[in-house]
């Protein structure tokens, strides 16, 4: 009798052991999320213990996927996903069912940085986003756009969890986004007619080196950051602007989420370091592509905008600019946003984000989404004119009967506007002393910049201040980087 009886009751606390189980999952998977279409994801998350196989059962196929938890109750899959659709659901079952809801296939975007990135389309106090009232308005929640921003949180160790959801695009949603994820995400979502997802990690007034985690700091920086803090018993005040620290709180917790590519808006806070800069970001990019299992991931960013800063004649902001154009040469599948025309004299916040989200828009477009430009010319001539997302750039300048003429490295179109007198040039003689000249866009790929002040030129700068305004465009609306002949 007793032998009849035991199997039974093992067989019964079995069963109330799997129903007492439940999945637990990061909170980033969420209803109304954006998966990566076309691509394996990867999705992890917790059971109690004793629930040995997870079972995964997404509505967009009828094959099913199981994963064995460890013994911690910790478990990890990568599931394949087809092109963009949804809604769809995902079920996890460990004697339990768990299901998220409302569940999009789209292209997805990890969007990080400073206060330029965490701005919101409402504004800050005193310092609004051009156009944001006829966004926020407009919202509607059909539109398949998402948005996840993580929690501001500093950390010793990296975490695991952080608190945040998916939101849909409600008025509600879009007014605390970041505007320059957003509007990215409205371009791109209008262009490839699929859903999108922009998943926001941004904090202002943070260095690029507190992005950063401690293996890569100590590994090529240790003898320029102090860590011995992270070994302390409690962070000091402001620890967001210390090495590692937000690598820990807010970008740990969602390694190895899947996304296709990486937007980065910071480097106010690194102005005043240009040289060490150009090491730090390709570091940055290689980590995360390191730690996201992604090392193609594209890498666009954004250049600093000018503003008068403490000295608005003083040259901190664009000798960092120079810093990020080398940065940007060492960094493969890589791209940037200029805003030399968009800054603002007064603050450090430009309001026209549009314009950064449309750039950064380009250039995910046109190399990472391969959308090319029209054949154009006559019946006789045609020539292949691709979408030129890139920045004019200098290449060199000649001196010559009291004109500095100055070659660019431009798209097949060339330079704009043409025949128009352009500010923010500046020409220096043999006494190395810059007096304020004029541009004139010759033909594509030239310009002649004369002052009546420097009759014998020797050295050409443009936007070379603080405080400019940059009036050097290519054919399609993307200014010109700032340079110098005399560097």
């Amino acid at each position: 009798m007793v032998k009849r009886i035991l199997p039974i009751i093992f067989a019964l606390l079995f069963v109330a052991t799997l129903l007492q189980a439940k999945v637990s999952l990061p909170s980033f998977f969420s209803d109304n999320m954006v998966l990566q279409q076309q691509t394996d994801v990867a999705i992890w998350g917790t059971t109690d213990k004793g629930a040995v196989k997870v079972r995964i059962y997404p509505s967009w196929t009828r094959q099913k996927y199981s994963v064995n938890a460890d013994e911690n109750g910790k478990w990890f899959i990568r599931i394949p996903t087809p092109e963009a659709g949804g809604p769809f659901s995902i079920t996890f079952n460990d004697g339990e069912k768990t299901v998220i809801e409302n569940v999009l296939l789209g292209e997805v975007w990890f969007c990080s940085g400073q206060s330029n990135m965490e701005m919101p389309m409402k504004g800050f106090r005193s310092q609004p986003v051009q156009g944001a009232v006829d966004v926020i308005m407009s919202a509607k929640a059909s539109t398949p756009i998402r948005m996840c921003t993580i929690e501001k949180r500093a950390a010793k160790e990296p975490l695991d969890t952080t608190q945040n959801t998916w939101k849909e695009n409600t008025p509600e949603a879009v007014a605390n986004v970041s505007a320059v994820a957003y509007f990215f995400a409205v371009r791109l979502q209008t262009v490839l007619d699929v859903p999108v997802g922009i998943l926001i990690s941004a904090w202002g007034g943070t260095p690029i080196e507190a992005w950063m985690n401690r293996e890569t700091i100590e590994k090529d920086f240790g003898d320029q950051f102090d860590l011995s803090f992270l070994d302390n018993e409690s962070l000091p005040e402001k620890a967001q602007k210390l090495p590692c620290t937000l690598f820990n709180g807010q970008v740990a917790p969602l390694i190895p989420f899947t996304f296709k590519g990486m937007l980065w808006y910071q480097g106010e806070e690194n102005r005043m370091r240009p040289e060490q800069y150009v090491r730090l970001q390709p570091a940055y990019v290689q980590m995360m592509r390191s730690l996201f299992q992604n090392p193609d991931a594209p890498f666009y960013f954004v250049q600093i905008a000018p503003w008068k800063s403490k000295h608005p004649e003083n040259i901190t902001i664009p000798l960092f600019n120079e810093a990020q154009e080398k940065a940007l040469a060492l960094i493969p599948n890589s791209g940037m946003a200029a805003t030399v025309d968009i800054g603002e004299y007064g603050t450090i916040h430009p309001c026209r984000k549009k314009e950064v989200g449309d750039r950064l828009a380009l250039l995910a477009l046109t190399k990472t989404y391969g959308i090319q430009g029209t054949v154009v010319g006559n019946s006789s001539y045609k020539e292949s004119v691709g979408l030129d997302a890139e920045s004019p750039s200098y290449k060199e300048a000649v001196f010559v009967d009291g004109k500095a003429i100055v070659t660019m490295k431009v798209g097949k179109l060339g330079l704009s506007p043409i025949g128009q007198d352009l500010e923010g040039f500046e020409l220096a003689g043999a006494d190395g002393l810059f007096y304020p000249a004029t541009g004139t866009v010759k033909d594509r790929y030239t310009l002649e910049v004369i002052s009546p002040d420097v009759p014998s030129p020797v050295a050409v700068r443009y936007c070379f201040h603080n405080w400019s305004r940059g009036t050097l465009y290519n054919c399609f609306g993307i200014p010109a980087l700032p340079f110098r002949s005399d560097r």
